[in-house]
């Protein structure tokens, strides 16, 4: 019974904090299309970030009042919000959004994903997405080009003109290399050569870069681990459940070499992209281990802690 009014009375509060705000951010989206002038419309889309951030703060002041979670960040000191990034993440959970907010939000600008096209039509969700200037992407499949030939490139360039939005203000753009959340049954299916990790995919980061590698100005490698076997799901994270999380960021310079080539026909240039996404995964999976060994030792630390108590007692 506590568990479930903790999680209703956290939904309730992050309920109310989007509708009291999304209303704000629309209206000064609308700015974007109906003031004239490059300045007004850049400080309007300052005003949208500000809200988005607002938005964001207020969502961590209830976690942190409600909920017993502990959000172990480490290597954010250093980030700047007047610095464009690219967030490079192990995806695990929908906890791994509420863990990006906890580590990033007002010390880099507000991170952006890569959408589908159909999202912009989910009520609500849609329209808050377009407000933040999400570029929503159109990606055609290898069987769909090969009867369409005369679309190939044509994802790329939209994707570049949905970017231009971009070049007025620094952005944190945020890339799953894996594609889709873990689980052990993928990572099976995938053979996976990882130990904690589904196999990456070159393709998506080297589409990100394509689009807007001449504005990123470094990577934040973040590692993502949850105490115990199981990873924790949403409501395990809003009910009290997830009494520890680390969010491990490693902040990398970018090499240019990485978007000057065409993937999709350049051998050579594809094998190199993907040469340097599985560095990264290879060095990710190391640093999981590590830091779950460490998790483990903290767990024994602190039964043992509370059995000498206990036996005093």
């Amino acid at each position: 019974m506590r568990r479930l009014l903790t999680a209703l009375s956290v939904l309730t509060l992050l309920l109310l904090n989007t509708l009291v705000l999304i209303g704000p951010l629309l209206l000064i989206a609308l700015g974007k299309f109906i003031l004239p002038g490059k300045a007004l419309k850049t400080a309007s889309s300052r005003g949208v970030m500000w809200v988005a951030e607002t938005w964001a703060e207020l969502n961590k002041r209830i976690f942190a009042s409600l909920l017993p979670t502990r959000w172990d960040i480490r290597g954010n000191a250093e980030l700047r919000q007047s610095t464009s990034y690219l967030v490079i993440s192990n995806h695990q959970s929908w906890v791994d959004i509420p863990a990006l907010i906890q580590a990033f939000n007002r010390r880099t600008p507000y991170f952006k994903f890569f959408l589908k096209q159909q999202l912009i039509w989910v009520p609500f969700i849609g329209l808050a997405f377009w407000a933040l200037d999400y570029p929503f992407m159109r990606r055609y499949s290898k069987a769909f080009l090969a009867r369409h030939p005369e679309l190939k490139g044509q994802d790329l360039a939209i994707t570049k003109r949905a970017c231009e939005k971009f070049k007025d203000l620094p952005v944190t753009v945020v890339n799953y290399l894996e594609g889709t959340r873990f689980t052990p049954a993928k990572q099976a299916q995938q053979q996976s050569p990882y130990r904690y990790l589904l196999k990456p995919k070159a393709g998506g980061v080297a589409f990100v870069l394509a689009a807007l590698g001449e504005q990123l100005d470094k990577v934040l490698d973040v590692t993502l681990v949850y105490p115990g076997e199981r990873i924790p799901g949403f409501w395990e994270l809003i009910s009290g459940q997830v009494p520890r999380v680390i969010v491990d960021i490693q902040t990398r310079e970018l090499d240019p070499a990485l978007w000057q080539g065409d993937y999709e026909n350049d051998a050579l240039f594809r094998q190199h992209v993907q040469d340097w996404v599985s560095g990264l995964w290879q060095a990710k999976d190391a640093r999981i281990a590590q830091l779950r060994a460490e998790l483990s030792a903290v767990a024994r630390d602190e039964s043992s802690s509370a059995r000498s108590a206990a036996s005093v007692d």
